[in-house]
């Protein structure tokens, strides 16, 4: 199934709440950022009503974001003991 990368490229500031609404709901926060969503129609729907604002990349095959992992310092510390 194929999926599209969306990437909010244009700023929120001085638009309307319902696309604020959307551009949450699509998992976007900060300029740049980015969120691998299903290709349906329900989420292409949600991309038309702010096309202005994003860029959309299809995606073949699976995708899947690198984990980050943080550690407390003191977590940190007991690892490089070991």
């Amino acid at each position: 199934m194929a999926q599209l990368k969306v990437t909010l490229k244009r700023s929120l500031i001085g638009r309307p709440e319902t696309q604020r609404k959307t551009v949450k709901a699509l998992g976007l926060g900060k300029l740049n950022s980015f969120s691998i969503l299903p290709d349906d129609p329900c989420v292409r729907g949600q991309i038309f009503k702010v096309k202005h604002l994003v860029a959309v990349e299809e995606i073949e095959g699976e995708y899947q974001k690198k984990a980050k992992i943080s550690f407390k310092k003191s977590e940190q510390q007991e690892v490089e003991a070991k």
